[in-house]
C-alpha cells in the first residue's frame, strides 16, 4: 500500500508540474484579453460538473461496491457491475450534453452574465464552451475505469491519465495556435481530445488488465439502485466543497484590491502537497480499506488506516514547516516578477502560513473520510463537512475585517481541523478505528522532526538571505533550492534517528513485487 502511494504521488506530482507549464505558457501565450477570458470560462464549466458528478463523488460510491463484488462474486459479477453502472452513466451524460448544447447562449447568459455586454466575447464563449463541453463525457467514463482498475490493485495509469491532461493542451498551443483563428481555439479543442486521450489510454489499460468492459442497455438493477442510494450523499458532499469555494470568492470581493490573488497564489503553493500527498493517500486505501472490510479482515482495514493517516503527516508536516517559516522567500522567489512586489509577496506568504496550519488536517481527512466511505456510508461524512462549513463561514465573517485574506485563510484552516477532528471521534466512537500503538508513538516524534526543520530553514535563510534577495532570478532560484535541501536534509536526518522511518521499510518499498 505504501510503495502504490508513492507510485500515485510521483505521478500527481508529474502532472502538478506539467500543469505548472503549461499555466506558464497559457499566459504568455494566451494573456489576459477577451479570448482569455472566454476559453476560461469555457474551461470551467465541464469542470464544475465534473467535480460534482465525477471523480471524487463518483468513485467514493463506486469502488467500495466494485471491490464488494470483486471479493464476494468474483471478477464477471464485478465486471457486469461496472457495466451497468457505464450503461446508466453514458446515458445520463449524453442527455445533459444534448440538453446543454441546445441551450448553450441561453446558458452562457446564467453562468457569465457579464459578457452579454461584449457581442464578441460572448459568442467565443459559446463556440469554446461548445467544443470543451463533451470532455465531461469523457472524464466520467476515466472516472469509472480508473475506479476499476484501482480496485484491481493497478494505480499507474489512473494516475498518469491526467499529464495527458497537461500534454494535450500544450500540444495544442504549440502545433494547433498556428492552424486555428486563435489560442483560444485551439485550446478548446485540446481540452476535447484531452478526454478523448484520456478515455482511450484507460481503455487499453483496461484490456491489459483483462476487465474490457461491453456497452450494456441501461437497466435499474438492484445493484445500479444501491450504487445511487450511495452516491446521493457523496454528490452533495461535492456540491458542499463547491459552495465553500463560492463563498471564499464572494467575500474575497469584498476585501481590498489584491485580497482575491493573495489567496489565489497562496493557495496555489498549498494545493501542491495536498494533491500530491492527499490524493494519492485517498486513491490507494480506499480499494484497500474495501477488499479488506468485505474480506472480513476488520483489524487488517484499521491498520492500513493507521498506516496511511501515519504516512500522510510524515510527508505533510515538513511542507507546512516549511510554509510556515519560510513562506516570506518561497513566494518571493517564486512569483515576486513585474507587477508583483514585495508589499504583494508578504501578504501571500502571510496568507500562506494561514493555510499551513490547516495543511495536515486537510491531507488527514482524505485518510479518514475512506473510513466511512469502504463502509458504504457517505451521509455522515456530508454532515461533518456541513457542520465544517458552518464553522468555516462564521469564522470569515468574523475575521475579514481584522485580518483580511488572512482571516479567511485562518477560518479555512480551523474548519479543516473540525472536520478532521469531528471524522476521527466518530469513527473511535463506533469502533471503526483506533490509533495504533505505532501511531501513537510517532505523533510526537513528528512534530519535533517537523520542528527541528523548521529551526534549520530559520537559521539557513540567514545564510542563505544575499542569494534569495539578489535580483537575477536564476540565483534566487539556486538559493531556494539550497534552502529546500537543507530543510529536507535535516527532516530526513531527524526521521531516521527517531525511528519515524526505518532502513528495512525503504528496501522494502524499493523492492519490486515477484509475481503471484
Amino acid at each position: 500500500m505504501l510503495r502504490n502511494i508513492l507510485s500515485v504521488g510521483g505521478l500527481t506530482l508529474v502532472s502538478r508540474v506539467l500543469g505548472f507549464l503549461r499555466d506558464v505558457l497559457t499566459a504568455a501565450l494566451l494573456g489576459a484579453g477577451p479570448v482569455a477570458d472566454a476559453f476560461f470560462v469555457a474551461f470551467r464549466l465541464p469542470n464544475h460538473f465534473r467535480a460534482l458528478f465525477a471523480e471524487g463523488a463518483f468513485n467514493s460510491a463506486f469502488v467500495p461496491l466494485f471491490s464488494a463484488k470483486l471479493v464476494q462474486d468474483g471478477r464477471d459479477a464485478a465486471r457486469r457491475f461496472a457495466e451497468e453502472v457505464m450503461a446508466l452513466l453514458v446515458v445520463v451524460q449524453v442527455l445533459f450534453l444534448i440538453v446543454i448544447l441546445a441551450i448553450m447562449p441561453q446558458f452562457m447568459t446564467v453562468f457569465a452574465p457579464g459578457f452579454s455586454d461584449e457581442p464578441e466575447k460572448f459568442r467565443l464563449a459559446v463556440l469554446f464552451t461548445s467544443i470543451t463541453f463533451p470532455y465531461l463525457l469523457f472524464i466520467s467514463l476515466v472516472s469509472l475505469q480508473g475506479g476499476v482498475l484501482n480496485s484491481l490493485g493497478r494505480f499507474g495509469g489512473a494516475a498518469a491519465a491526467p499529464i495527458l491532461m497537461n500534454l494535450c493542451l500544450i500540444a495544442a498551443m504549440v502545433v494547433l495556435s498556428p492552424l486555428m483563428p486563435t489560442v483560444g481555439h485551439a485550446l478548446s479543442w485540446g481540452v476535447f481530445l484531452a478526454g478523448v486521450a484520456q478515455f482511450l489510454y484507460l481503455y487499453w489499460d483496461m484490456n491489459r488488465a483483462g476487465m474490457r468492459l461491453r456497452l450494456r442497455l441501461p437497466r435499474l438493477t438492484p445493484d445500479v439502485k444501491r450504487f445511487l442510494a450511495v452516491l446521493g450523499p457523496a454528490a452533495l458532499g461535492s456540491g458542499l466543497t463547491q459552495i465553500n469555494l463560492f463563498v471564499d470568492t464572494l467575500v474575497a470581493s469584498m476585501l481590498p484590491t489584491g485580497s482575491v490573488s493573495y489567496l489565489y497564489y497562496a493557495d496555489r503553493l498549498n494545493q501542491l502537497p495536498l494533491g500530491v500527498i492527499g490524493i494519492a493517500v485517498g486513491t490507494v486505501l480506499l480499494p484497500e480499506m474495501s477488499r479488506r472490510i468485505k474480506g472480513g479482515d476488520e483489524p487488517g482495514a484499521v491498520e492500513s488506516q493507521n498506516r496511511a493517516v501515519e504516512l500522510s503527516l510524515v510527508l505533510t508536516l515538513p511542507a507546512a514547516a516549511a510554509f510556515m517559516v519560510a513562506g516570506l522567500p518561497i513566494v518571493s522567489v517564486l512569483f515576486q516578477h513585474g507587477a508583483f512586489g514585495p508589499s504583494d509577496a508578504a501578504q501571500s506568504a502571510a496568507t500562506l502560513q494561514a493555510y499551513a496550519f490547516g495543511l495536515p488536517a486537510f491531507v488527514v481527512i482524505r485518510s479518514l473520510v475512506n473510513g466511512f466511505y469502504a463502509r458504504h456510508d457517505t451521509a455522515t461524512p456530508v454532515r461533518i463537512a456541513l457542520a465544517a462549513t458552518v464553522v468555516n463561514v462564521a469564522l470569515k465573517l468574523a475575521l475579514m475585517g481584522p485580518l483580511a485574506q488572512v482571516g479567511l485563510a485562518v477560518a479555512t484552516s480551523v474548519s479543516a481541523w473540525v472536520n478532521a477532528g469531528l471524522l476521527a471521534w466518530l469513527l473511535t466512537r463506533r469502533g471503526l478505528f483506533r490509533a495504533d500503538a505505532r501511531l501513537t508513538r510517532n505523533l510526537p516524534r513528528m512534530a519535533l522532526a517537523a520542528v527541528a526543520m523548521g529551526v534549520a530553514l530559520w537559521a539557513a535563510q540567514e545564510r542563505l538571505s544575499p542569494w534569495l534577495t539578489v535580483h537575477g532570478l536564476f540565483e534566487r532560484l539556486a538559493g531556494l533550492v539550497l534552502l529546500g535541501a537543507a530543510g529536507m536534509l535535516v527532516y530526513a536526518v531527524m526521521a531516521l534517528l527517531l525511528g519515524l522511518v526505518r532502513r528495512s521499510d525503504l528496501g522494502r518499498i524499493r523492492r519490486r513485487r515477484k509475481p503471484a
